[in-house]
């Protein structure tokens, strides 16, 4: 049985045209006007498959996920030089602070520098602090690093953005960051690495049926969550008898990557 999700419908497609994504954060749907399945940030690339009034459908790049965006939250595909590695960032009318914010951007956020402009770099956007961007090609090393940044997220289901994030996004942009390959969803995360019924260690995964986090040390997961309605910290051991309590069950895998 063929998996929708990573699957284009070919009787939604009728073309093959390269886009990105051209707003902060566009939501991914399942169907036009329904659910949000995931999101997409600026710079996400996607194919455009096919049109349903001001809705497209499209498939991202970066994990295979089909759904539909409304038209009006996509650009042509642009070239990429550096990324955004701070949780969040403003892109700005002049090299100036106190200049007007023309846009926020979220960690992940791919755009083009063009030229330094002292302590900020400009792109077709606006200017953007140069401390809080690093080359495209950049790759990180830690995962549980990269997940910290999002302490404090706001949980959001199917959320992918500093503006709101759950579970399986939170995973999905540490290991993106640190160039492993990952899909978006928690059940399809709970195939990366391998089982281990080992000590947990700092990024290690942990699967519930639904829920996925990340193992920061021995006794502590980090993890966005509804319980918290947030991006926190929690003892390993205290998190396990909670989600066991509130009806969702045992931890169901344990992989190393």
């Amino acid at each position: 049985m063929t998996d929708r999700r990573i699957t284009p419908d070919p009787d939604k497609s009728s073309r093959a045209d390269p886009a990105q994504i051209a707003v902060s954060v566009a939501d991914l749907r399942r169907t036009p006007d329904g659910p949000r399945d995931r999101q997409l940030i600026y710079g996400d690339a996607v194919t455009v498959l096919g049109d349903a009034g001001g809705w497209r459908y499209v498939q991202s790049a970066k994990d295979g996920y089909c759904g539909y965006v409304q038209g009006q939250t996509l650009g042509p595909l642009q070239d990429a030089s550096h990324h955004i590695t701070s949780p969040a960032t403003h892109a700005y009318e002049a090299a100036n602070f106190k200049s007007a914010d023309l846009i926020s951007l979220s960690f992940g956020s791919r755009v083009m520098v063009t030229a330094i402009e002292g302590d900020f770099a400009q792109t077709s956007l606006g200017y953007i602090p140069f401390n809080h961007l690093a080359p495209l090609d950049t790759i990180h090393s830690d995962p549980a690093e990269i997940a910290a940044r999002f302490l404090g997220t706001p949980y959001l289901w199917g959320g992918n953005s500093r503006w709101g994030i759950d579970c399986s996004g939170l995973v999905q942009a540490a290991l993106l960051a640190c160039g492993m390959p990952c899909p978006a969803d928690s059940d399809q995360q709970a195939t990366l690495g391998h089982a281990t019924n080992e000590a947990y260690q700092r990024n290690d995964l942990l699967f519930w049926k639904g829920h996925v986090a990340i193992v920061s040390d021995p006794h502590t997961i980090l993890h966005a969550n509804a319980g918290a309605m947030s991006t926190v910290y929690e003892p390993i051991d205290d998190a396990i008898k909670r989600i066991e309590a509130q009806g969702d069950g045992p931890v169901t895998g344990h992989r190393r990557l």
